[in-house]
């Protein structure tokens, strides 16, 4: 029996959306499409294999093996249409390119806005679609093609082996209250903190993530008193006498400017981390992402 599947490139599409996101709504949103429409097209796409493609969980949804099958096939026709419509970007400008970019809580708070905005200004008909997560899920997704460009913290698995190009040094320091214990020293190692209450940022920031796992690398829990959703918030929040927190310098000494906060340095060494672009494979990015990676480089040299 000849199987007959026709599945067009807004299925293909959407379901990558889907996949990507763990959620129908979440990928229809991406899609610009209503849930409902959304839900009857995965649905079609079923019926028209004969076996479910996803898992409705509670929270979200997840690939069964058919899924899976059909998100490799359809990642690679997405990816191959993109680079097809970087290359005639080049030459025709009502077409619109659009770039995935995963980032860690840093890079995406502090340092790409400037970058960004200057890139969409010179670049008008491509889009960027931004995510905050973890490095390591970061590396891992740019190297099975779920992301054109990732902004990682240093550790980048071997294993992977993708292309790096330099971005921005970002500095971790420790924020206090101006009458905190602590705010007599100019340094101090993280270690030494974790008796101390805490402002953290929201579950599932990259940065917190970061943080929590070095306190529990000291044999500690981090004793977080409230989160919030921005470093301007957590400042603030510390300002009011609540805890400490552990924050980019940058955004410290921007908020000091108009809060009563003490900066103290970290001597951690994993205080000062190295942010990078990486990618798969420049050569193979469609020439959109190209241009984005070389425009993110350019920004880095001028730093």
């Amino acid at each position: 029996m000849k199987l007959s599947i026709r599945f067009d490139l807004t299925d293909l599409r959407l379901f990558v959306h889907v996949a990507e996101a763990a959620s129908i709504t979440q990928g229809a949103t991406r899609s610009n499409m209503a849930l409902a429409s959304a839900s009857e097209r995965i649905r079609a796409m079923e019926d028209a294999l004969g076996a479910p493609l996803l898992e409705r969980r509670h929270r979200g949804v997840h690939l069964t093996p058919a899924g899976s099958a059909v998100f490799r096939h359809a990642r690679i026709i997405t990816q191959q249409l993109e680079r097809m419509r970087g290359e005639l970007t080049e030459y025709a400008t009502g077409l619109r390119g659009h770039v995935r970019v995963l980032s860690n809580t840093a890079a995406t708070a502090e340092f790409l806005p400037a970058a960004l905005g200057g890139f969409l200004s010179s670049y008008p008909n491509i889009d960027i679609d931004l995510e905050e997560r973890p490095s390591r899920e970061i590396v891992r997704a740019v190297a099975e093609g779920l992301a054109d460009v990732g902004i990682v913290a240093d550790a980048v698995d071997p294993a992977a082996e993708p292309q790096t190009f330099p971005f921005a040094a970002d500095r971790l320091v420790l924020v206090a209250p101006c009458q905190h214990v602590l705010r007599r020293y100019r340094e101090i190692a993280f270690r030494e903190t974790l008796d101390h209450d805490y402002v953290g940022l929201v579950a599932g920031s990259a940065l917190q993530e970061h943080v929590n796992d070095h306190a529990a690398r000291s044999g500690h829990r981090l004793k977080l008193r409230v989160r919030l959703p921005g470093f301007d918030a957590v400042c603030r929040v510390v300002e009011t006498g609540i805890g400490l927190a552990v924050v980019p310098e940058t955004a410290a000494r921007r908020c000091q400017r108009s809060m009563s906060i003490r900066i103290i340095g970290l001597t951690d060494a994993w205080a000062l981390r190295n942010l990078t672009v990486c990618v798969r494979s420049f050569r193979s990015l469609p020439m959109h992402a190209q241009r984005l990676v070389e425009h993110l480089s350019a920004h880095a040299a001028k730093q």
